[in-house]
């Protein structure tokens, strides 16, 4: 965890796109509100391994988001009960449920529609919120942690040192 987390303060202050991270984030938005098995997951890690993105971002960002799930998992549930029981739906879901595919993209579920909906809800504002906060650690706030004492303490210690053997 150490190093995943070295791993992601050398991205950060890197010269790499904010961009790589941003959509690393967003992506994990998706993984880590929905269920983990569930096909989509498969198709956003897919993707997630095919651009280049900081894939450490996405795994935190997983795991932070996969947190934040529990908290949303009502709101999802209920979202999800009101798409999948709404009249106007009714005919164009049953449809979409005789197919092999779409049965296996699990959408029937309360849980996985609304928290796939609210992802998808969230993906631009997380994506547009993360790089303009990358952008802002990068100009602002960087110079002024070097200058904290807790940053020469932690110099000092071991995660910094993982953190310098990382950066070569």
């Amino acid at each position: 965890m150490i190093a995943m987390l070295a791993k992601l303060l050398k991205a950060l202050n890197s010269d790499s796109a904010p961009g790589q991270i941003a959509l690393a984030f967003a992506l994990a938005l998706i993984t880590g509100l929905t269920p983990l098995f569930s096909l989509h997951n498969v198709f956003v890690i897919f993707i997630a391994c095919i651009l280049r993105i900081n894939f450490g971002a996405f795994l935190l960002g997983t795991l932070f988001f996969s947190g934040l799930a529990y908290l949303l998992d009502p709101a999802a549930i209920a979202l999800g009960e009101s798409v999948l029981t709404h009249a106007a739906a009714q005919g164009f879901l049953t449809d979409l449920y005789q197919s092999d595919f779409w049965r296996a993209t699990r959408f029937n579920n309360t849980l996985v529609m609304g928290s796939f909906i609210i992802s998808m809800i969230g993906f631009i504002p997380v994506l547009l919120l993360a790089r303009w906060l990358i952008t802002v650690y990068r100009h602002k706030v960087m110079a002024w942690v070097e200058k904290l004492k807790i940053t020469k303490i932690l110099k000092a210690s071991k995660f910094y040192k993982v953190y310098q053997a990382l950066a070569e």
